[in-house]
C-alpha cells in the first residue's frame, strides 16, 4: 500500500508539471509531419530520365547519392526544377542540389502565401498568417543561406547549414526542441551560428559547417506533447535518415557530433537506441527534461562514440520536471545526473533554460571542444561523485 501511494503521488507531481505551472503556457496537441517528402507521387511516376527514381520512402540514403552520382549535371538540375520539395528534402541528394530546390521551393512557396494575403475573398486571420509565412520564407531566401531541407506541411520544417559540407572536417548537428518551427527558427539557428563562430574559433583549419536541424514535429509550449514521446518517437527516424544522409555525402574526419536541447534531447533519447557509430561520434545534451533511458549504458551508439549531458543552469526551469516517467507522462532520470552515467560537463554562466548556447558561457567552450575533439579541454561539472578526471575518462 505504501509503493501504491509513492506512486500515485509522483504520478499526481507530473500530472500537475503537465497541468502548468507558474509561467508554463498549456500546449496544443500536434500531429506529427511523418512519412517522404510532399511531391513523392509526382517523383516517382515520373519517367523523364527514361528509369525509376529512388523512391523517397524507401530507398537508403547512401543508394540516392549513388544515384546522384550516375547523373550529369543537367539531369541533376532538371529534377530539382521539376521536383522541388521532394529533391531538397531527399537525404542522400547532393547538398548543393538541395539548397538549390530549397530556393525553387521557397520561392514557389512565399509567391504563393504573398497570393493568399492579397486575396481580399480570404479571412483577416488567414491573410495576416499568410503574410507571417511568406515573410519566413523571404528570410530563408536570403542570399548566402543554404537550407539543407524545407518541408511546408503543418507549422513548416526546416535545416540551414553554416559552413561548408563540400571542405567540411568536422559537423555538428544542433536538434532543438519545444516550440521550434518556421516561425520560430530564427532562435534555433542562433544557437547554430554561436556554436559554429566557438568552433571556427577553435580549428579553423578544419572548416567546420554546424547545421540547424528542425525536421520533426515539436510540442507547442508545455502540454500534453511536451510530457510525452510520441512526437520524439515519430521524429526519430527522420533524424536517423538525416544522418544517414550526411554520411553518405559528406567527408568528415569523424562522424558528426549530435547537440540536442530541451525536448531535442527526447527525441534524441528516441534514436539513440538505433544510432550508429557511423552516424554520430559525440551525443550530447543540454536543459534536458530525460531521454526516457534509464542509464546511459542502454544507449548503444558504437564503442567509439560518447554521450555527454550539461550540467542543468540553477535558473532554467527544466530543474522543476521530476526526473519520472510513469504511464507515458515524463521522459525519466535526469542525463545530468551522475547515477545516470552520462560525462557532465559545466554550465558556468549559462542563464535560463536556452543560454547554454550563449557566448562565453563554459557550456558553449565545452560543445566546441567535443565538436573538434579537444576532450582533453572539455571542463566537467563538479559535484561529490563527478570530478573532472571521471568526465573525460578514456578520452584521447
Amino acid at each position: 500500500m505504501g509503493r501504491f501511494r509513492r506512486t500515485l503521488a509522483v504520478c499526481a507531481l507530473v500530472l500537475a508539471t503537465v497541468a502548468g505551472t507558474a509561467g508554463w503556457a498549456a500546449g496544443d496537441v500536434q500531429t506529427a509531419v511523418t512519412g517522404p517528402p510532399p511531391g513523392t507521387a509526382a517523383w516517382t511516376a515520373d519517367h523523364v530520365l527514361g528509369r525509376r527514381l529512388p523512391n523517397p520512402a524507401s530507398t537508403a540514403p547512401a543508394l540516392v547519392a549513388r544515384f546522384f552520382t550516375g547523373l550529369t549535371a543537367a539531369q541533376r538540375t532538371a529534377l530539382a526544377e521539376r521536383h522541388p520539395l521532394v529533391v531538397g528534402g531527399l537525404d542522400g541528394a547532393p547538398p548543393e542540389l538541395r539548397y538549390t530546390a530549397n530556393d525553387l521551393a521557397l520561392t514557389a512557396g512565399r509567391d504563393r502565401e504573398l497570393a493568399r494575403a492579397a486575396d481580399p475573398e480570404q479571412p483577416t486571420g488567414v491573410r495576416r498568417q499568410a503574410r507571417k509565412r511568406a515573410a519566413a520564407y523571404d528570410r530563408l531566401l536570403t542570399p548566402g543561406r543554404h537550407v539543407l531541407a524545407f518541408d511546408p506541411r503543418g507549422r513548416g520544417q526546416v535545416a540551414e547549414v553554416y559552413g561548408d559540407l563540400r571542405t567540411a572536417r568536422r559537423i555538428a548537428v544542433v536538434v532543438p526542441g519545444s516550440d521550434t518551427d518556421l516561425a520560430s527558427y530564427d532562435a534555433a539557428a542562433d544557437m547554430a551560428r554561436d556554436l559554429r563562430a566557438e568552433v571556427i574559433r577553435l580549428a579553423p583549419a578544419d572548416h567546420p559547417a554546424v547545421i540547424v536541424w528542425v525536421g520533426y514535429t515539436t510540442p507547442v509550449g508545455v502540454g500534453w506533447d511536451a510530457a510525452t514521446g510520441h512526437l520524439a518517437e515519430e521524429g526519430a527516424p527522420r533524424l536517423l535518415r538525416f544522418l544517414d544522409g550526411l554520411a553518405a555525402t559528406t567527408r568528415p574526419v569523424a562522424p558528426p557530433s549530435v547537440f540536442c536541447h530541451s525536448y531535442g534531447s527526447v527525441l534524441c533519447g528516441a534514436a539513440a537506441h538505433r544510432l550508429t557509430g557511423r552516424q554520430v561520434s559525440d551525443l550530447v545534451v543540454a536543459a534536458s527534461p530525460g531521454m526516457r533511458i534509464g542509464q546511459a549504458g542502454q544507449v548503444p551508439v558504437g564503442a567509439r562514440s560518447r554521450l555527454w549531458a550539461t550540467a542543468r543552469d540553477a535558473t532554467d526551469w527544466i530543474r522543476r520536471v521530476p526526473p519520472v516517467e510513469l504511464f507515458g507522462l515524463g521522459h525519466g532520470a535526469d542525463p545530468a545526473d551522475p547515477d545516470f552515467g552520462a560525462r557532465v560537463v559545466s554550465s558556468d554562466g549559462a542563464q535560463g533554460h536556452t543560454g547554454y548556447f550563449t557566448p562565453g558561457t563554459a557550456s558553449l567552450r565545452n560543445y566546441a571542444d567535443i565538436a573538434v575533439g579537444h576532450y582533453g579541454a572539455v571542463a566537467c561539472a563538479h559535484s561529490a561523485s563527478d570530478t573532472s578526471e571521471d568526465c573525460r575518462h578514456g578520452l584521447h
